[in-house]
């Protein structure tokens, strides 16, 4: 459980600062031996994905947040290709996608480079969505501007809101996400890896192998500017207070349509205990993650709930209940 020992750990590390394809084989832990990475060109740099390239009727796109990668989804696809062709983008700058000189990898920019792959991709008409933390974010904003072309969304851990205030944001995180969005987030980033191998380890409630570890440090394992995404993601966290107004405006905008969404099915997967689950209740009114998302979207229409064990990378800790969940609700609301 993510409790206060867990968090004090977080603070004493932050005390010092306050279409062209090539395919190889990528190493997974899932039940499938491995799966295929591709990468494509993409505007100024390349993305990496996998594509199991199979029962391409139904496509289920499934996209990863902040710090992870593709490699998060191991051992939930192999549940679901079985019914559907299923593909995982990495987020341009994280995985095995490019690194860009030339790129803050902002929201505005991983959305234009995840819009123009999504474009490129040999996808049919409609595709359903499967979003975890940032990547919600940016599958809400794309399905909210291409309802026509989404046949359901999955979600989990999900940004379903902006914050209005920091007093908002759950109390005994508030100063490491404040830090991070000044000066000190270089330090506490870019030269500490805060992000991988902090904050996810600690967000997990079992324990990682020493192999899926190094595959969650290798995109980020040189200081600096390679870390840059991990850095950028927290300083773009929507506070109606304190911006940044762009993602104020498209997170508010797509959960107002998701509100009234009758002919979208929807699934959420629910964590317990949750990210911060022992303090969010106390301290949070509204918080980003599962106690607060679970009362936020109870009156979504069209939307079914399971709840699983985790704390916020739940896909790590309970792949196989998250796997299977997906593939019934697509069977019996989609399909």
């Amino acid at each position: 459980m993510f409790g206060s020992t867990r968090l004090s750990i977080i603070c004493r590390h932050l005390s010092p600062s306050l279409h062209q394809n090539s395919t190889r084989l990528l190493a997974t832990t899932s039940c499938s031996a491995a799966q295929a990475k591709k990468e494509m060109h993409v505007l100024e740099g390349k993305m990496s994905y996998v594509d199991t390239e199979k029962n391409g009727d139904n496509v289920v796109i499934f996209l990863h947040g902040n710090p992870t990668s593709s490699y998060l989804w191991r051992n939930i696809i192999p549940r679901v290709s079985d019914h559907a062709r299923c593909i995982a983008p990495d987020l341009i700058g994280m995985g095995d996608s490019s690194k860009l000189d030339n790129v803050m990898y902002t929201f505005d920019d991983h959305f234009k480079y995840l819009s123009k792959w999504m474009e490129t991709m040999d996808l049919p008409e409609k595709v359903n969505l499967v979003i975890h933390d940032w990547g919600s974010s940016l599958g809400f904003h794309w399905a909210n501007l291409h309802r026509s072309r989404v046949s359901s969304i999955t979600h989990m851990e999900s940004l379903v809101c902006s914050i209005p205030t920091w007093d908002d944001f759950p109390v005994t995180a508030r100063k490491i996400f404040q830090a991070m969005r000044t000066p000190a987030g270089d330090d506490i980033v870019l030269k500490k890896n805060f992000f991988v191998e902090k904050l996810l380890p600690l967000s997990i409630m079992r324990g990682l192998s020493e192999e899926e570890m190094s595959n969650y440090v290798a995109p980020f394992k040189t200081p600096g500017r390679d870390r840059l995404p991990t850095l950028t993601w927290p300083r773009e966290i929507p506070v109606k207070s304190d911006g940044p107004e762009n993602v104020v405006q498209i997170t508010d905008a797509y959960s107002e349509w998701l509100a009234q969404s009758n002919d979208l099915p929807k699934l959420y997967i629910d964590a317990k205990p949750g990210f911060f689950s022992p303090f969010i209740r106390e301290y949070a009114k509204p918080g980003f993650f599962s106690p607060f998302i679970r009362e936020y979207v109870k009156d979504w229409p069209n939307q079914s709930m399971v709840t699983v064990k985790g704390i916020h990378f739940v896909q790590e800790d309970s792949p196989t209940e998250i796997g299977d969940a997906i593939t019934k609700f697509l069977k019996e609301k989609v399909f």
